[in-house]
């Protein structure tokens, strides 16, 4: 037991590191995590400042490789690939050597909804959605790139790379880099059939495929600064990042079929894994590529754990283990609301980018936890009815992986599989994004990797299963 792989999952608000065995065990006392600002404002930006996550990101590879130093069961392991996962759907434009020119547009960024229109209005969004897997919608970089060129002329003419900010991290430290196909895919200007970047798309928006990195899933080895400021890591195969929607699927375990994720952190998501030749996925769900042998089909909401931290800011409510205490009191939706909840603007099954939240039945007698037990509910609704769509082909009724936030809470995993109607397993490594970088790693080096472990099946009861699935009904309504 030698092999240790170096996990890197960047995200949204924090970036996390720690160290794997060959089995894709976290080990104990090594993981990492450091946070900085998503930049936002009422025009919509969501963006993060490159040197805020490049500092957090080396704190991070401080922090864990320091355990590793000190650890007399790690000293002397050789770290044998570094595997990252990485927030889809974002970019930061670079110059020639590949120092940052803007800010790094997340895919939550809005800023972009009227390119985004002007884009569905000049391609069919169902010809661009079966090319390339993706919604012409803000969230994906055709609509970021068109609002930059319209709104930034002179700074979108002075970029000449175009990177994930997994690439920029990987060009910027180690010295070079590739774009992974489970990267390439969730921009919305790749084709994940063809494996190759949609010339049309590429046209429209003004970029070449000079400008974007080459695609493969082959590493590079680490030199340059990182190299420079931890010995240990030079000449380790530094492997491209991948999406953190693919990396949270290898790391729960759910990579066959039969199988299902669910994601619940900021936002969240559920995808199924599929093998064969050519995938499809219906207008308003994704398509996404893992990497040449294997696709990604599912859908993702905008809106979940970011509702809840929401809730306990502007609610004034209690802290977490009275929460808890409280709704499990409360396993029935007796609040009397109904709840669009579109805080952010909202991707599937609808993707009505100009929805705003809106909360219906407030009565005198509306408490704080009837408002969060709503709200949560609500963006539970959305991934049940993701599921509808997802899952409507498979032949049996799949194993259901859940992952992420949620596993802290009983009472809300027990309310998803009531919303659901269907039985929930929880993954028994917290961090499925983190282990799947690490899994990603471990299978390109030619190690196999043992089969996930589940916890329990948290099975719904059909009483109430059958009173969500009422709710669902008045939310669709609602939004009509």
């Amino acid at each position: 037991m030698s092999t240790l792989i170096l996990a890197l999952d960047i995200g949204t608000s924090s970036t996390r590191t720690a160290l794997f065995d060959e089995r894709a065990q976290r080990l104990a006392g090594t993981t990492a995590q450091h946070t900085y600002p998503l930049l936002t404002s009422a025009e919509g930006a969501a963006e993060i400042e490159p040197g805020a996550l490049l500092s957090a990101v080396l704190r991070c590879l401080e922090q864990t490789l320091q355990r590793q130093r000190t650890d007399p069961a790690l000293r002397g392991r050789r770290i044998e690939g570094l595997g990252v996962s990485c927030f889809w759907h974002s970019l930061v434009g670079c110059d020639a050597k590949g120092t940052a020119l803007t800010n790094i547009i997340t895919w939550a960024d809005a800023r972009c909804r009227e390119d985004a229109a002007a884009l569905r209005a000049e391609f069919t969004e169902k010809t661009t959605h079966a090319r390339t897997g993706c919604m012409q919608r803000a969230s994906f970089w055709p609509a970021k790139l068109r609002w930059l060129r319209r709104t930034q002329p002179r700074k979108f003419a002075a970029v000449k790379q175009w990177l994930s900010p997994a690439e920029w991290l990987q060009h910027t430290l180690g010295g070079g880099a590739n774009c992974a196909i489970g990267m390439a895919t969730g921009t919305g200007l790749f084709n994940p059939a063809k494996l190759a970047w949609d010339a049309e798309l590429l046209k429209a928006c003004g970029v070449s495929p000079a400008m974007l990195r080459p695609v493969s899933d082959d590493p590079t080895p680490i030199g340059g600064r990182l190299a420079a400021q931890f010995a240990e890591l030079k000449g380790v195969p530094w492997f491209p990042g991948i999406g953190d929607g693919a990396a949270s699927n290898l790391g729960s375990g759910a990579t066959h079929p039969g199988f299902a994720a669910i994601n619940v952190g900021t936002s969240a998501a559920l995808r199924v894994m599929r093998e064969h030749g050519e995938a499809r996925a219906p207008l308003g769900l994704f398509c996404y590529r893992v990497d040449a042998r294997r696709f990604l089909v599912g859908g993702a909401v905008s809106n979940a754990g970011n509702l809840r931290a929401w809730c306990l800011r502007e609610l004034r409510l209690p802290d977490e283990s009275a929460l808890e205490a409280e709704l499990a009191k409360r396993p029935a939706p007796a609040h009397g609301l109904v709840v669009l909840p579109f805080w952010n603007p909202e991707r599937a099954p609808t993707w009505d980018e100009d929805a705003t939240g809106a909360i219906h039945g407030l009565r005198q007698h509306t408490s704080a936890l009837d408002l969060l037990q709503a709200i949560t509910e609500a963006s539970y609704h959305r991934l049940a009815r993701i599921a509808e769509l997802v899952l409507a082909g498979e032949k049996t009724a799949p194993k259901i992986i859940v992952s992420g936030g949620i596993q802290r809470s009983p009472t809300a995993l027990q309310r998803l599989a009531d919303v659901l109607g269907r039985p929930i397993h929880p993954n028994d490594e917290m961090e499925a994004s983190l282990c799947g970088a690490a899994v990603f790693a471990l299978e390109k080096l030619g190690i196999p990797v043992p089969a996930a472990a589940f916890g329990k099946a948290v099975k719904p009861r059909l009483t109430y299963a059958r009173l969500y699935a009422a709710e669902r009904e008045k939310q669709r309504a609602l939004e009509k």
